[in-house]
This record gives structure tokens, C-alpha cells and sequence, in this order.
């Protein structure tokens, strides 16, 4: 098994984002590529971006496409919140406090680093594993490392709470002030969003959305600054990741 190098992240605030929606394209996304591992990851990831450092305290949004025999062996991470959907295959997961769990798709895990945790992840089926994870540094540091994993009903045509600081509507609960959701919208279905923090970033899975005048497809993400509400409508039928930080 390979690791994952580890990446120190710090929150600082995404530079040279003005108010707006402003896109990150798919194919503009750095990758990490080898025979078991195909990652696009939004944000920088190992690398510095200027603009694309992160959002709030939202520092990491990978898409990890993992062949059968593919894992991240055991390596370590602290003081930080990590959410896992996995859209398509199965996510064994192993860590140093123990836990031993299976997320398969439509469900999601959250893993709180807190003081330390070790962990691996590897692709436990015979089909290619898809995920996107998220890492969202927590508002207190040196919290006690927590594993959780669920299976989310989601709902159609709604934005579905994934993980909140409270834990409401059947969320995982994250330490920090952000609330990440899941989005199924049939073609042609729209929505509203009233984004509860000042800024939100949206990442498309699959198919295309567009939100207020932007037009996103799978793999496009965007940061959206300075519009309290937002008007999200599914081209063809769409995944996508809805997350408000401050």
C-alpha cells in the first residue's frame, strides 16, 4: 500500500476571490495520477496556489477515483475535520483508535483528527471506488480524535444535510462553524439556497447545474461571495457538494 503524503494545512482566507461566483474548472484542477490512483483536487494539494488555497476554513476538496487493490496506507493527520461521500464502489477505513469501518455509496464518514489519529483507506470491492473528501480545519485545536460514519437518506430534489456543527437533520457533527450538504436534483428541477454563512463553495459530481448565471459541470467547482441566496437548477440530473464556511 502507498501513502498519502501529508499536507499541513492552516486556515487562512482564500486570496484573490473577489465577491461573486467565481469557477474552478475541472480540467484546471491539479491531479496526482498512478496504476491505483487518479485524484482531482480543487484546492491546493501539496502545491501553492495563490488564489486556490482554500475557503474559510475549507482547505481541501479532492476527488479520489481508486481501482480495486488501491489504498492510502496508514498515515496520520491532526486538528482536522475530514468528510468522506463516497458516490460509487466501497471504503474500508482502519484507524489507530480502533475503528474498522465500510462506507459504501451514499454514505458518508467523518473523521476528527483532533490530537492525532493514524488511519488508512483502501478500496474494498471489486469496482472502482469514487469519493470526494473534504478537510475543514476545526475551530479549537487539540480536541480528542472522533470516527463516525452513517448512511444519509437523501433527499430528491433538496439539498441534504451531510455535516453541521450540531449535527441537525440527521448530520454528522464537525467542530468548526461550516455545514456541508449533498445536492440531488432531477433535470430541469431548481432550487434555492440561503447561504448561512458569507461564503459557499459548490462541487459538481455529476452532471451540470448552473447557479444564479454560471453554468458548472461534473468536476467544475466555484466559490460564491457576497450572495446570500442562490438559485441552484440541475441541467440533466446532478450530484453536487454544497458547503457554507465563514
Amino acid at each position: 500500500m502507498l501513502e498519502r503524503s501529508v499536507v499541513v494545512t492552516r486556515p487562512t482566507r482564500a486570496r484573490g476571490l473577489s465577491a461573486g461566483i467565481t469557477v474552478r474548472r475541472s480540467a484546471d484542477r491539479d491531479r496526482t495520477a498512478s496504476w491505483w490512483l487518479d485524484s482531482r483536487h480543487s484546492f491546493a494539494f501539496g502545491t501553492y496556489h495563490r488564489v486556490w488555497s482554500g475557503l474559510g476554513a475549507l482547505k481541501v476538496v479532492n476527488e479520489d477515483h481508486i481501482q480495486p487493490g488501491g489504498a492510502f496506507g496508514d498515515h496520520p493527520h491532526w486538528d482536522m475535520e475530514i468528510v468522506t461521500w463516497v458516490l460509487d464502489g466501497t471504503l474500508e477505513h482502519r484507524d489507530s483508535l480502533g475503528f474498522r469501518s465500510i462506507v459504501r455509496a451514499g454514505e458518508v464518514q467523518r473523521l476528527s483528527a483532533g490530537t492525532g489519529i493514524e488511519h488508512s483507506e483502501r478500496n474494498a470491492g471489486v469496482d472502482v471506488l469514487r469519493l470526494y473528501q473534504l478537510w475543514i480545519v476545526p475551530s479549537v485545536k487539540g480536541l480528542a480524535p472522533e470516527h463516525e460514519h452513517r448512511s444519509i437518506a437523501f433527499e430528491a430534489n433538496a439539498l441534504t444535510p451531510l455535516a453541521s456543527p450540531d449535527g441537525r437533520a440527521g448530520a454528522l457533527r464537525i467542530h468548526q462553524d461550516a455545514r456541508v450538504f449533498g445536492g440531488h436534483l432531477r433535470a430541469g428541477v431548481a432550487i434555492e439556497h440561503c447561504v448561512e454563512q458569507r461564503r459557499s463553495w459548490i462541487q459538481v459530481a455529476d452532471g451540470a447545474v448552473r447557479v444564479d448565471d454560471v453554468d458548472l459541470v461534473a468536476g467544475d467547482g466555484a466559490a460564491i461571495i457576497g450572495r446570500p441566496t442562490v438559485r441552484i437548477a440541475a441541467g440533466p440530473d446532478a450530484r453536487f457538494l454544497l458547503v457554507d464556511v465563514d
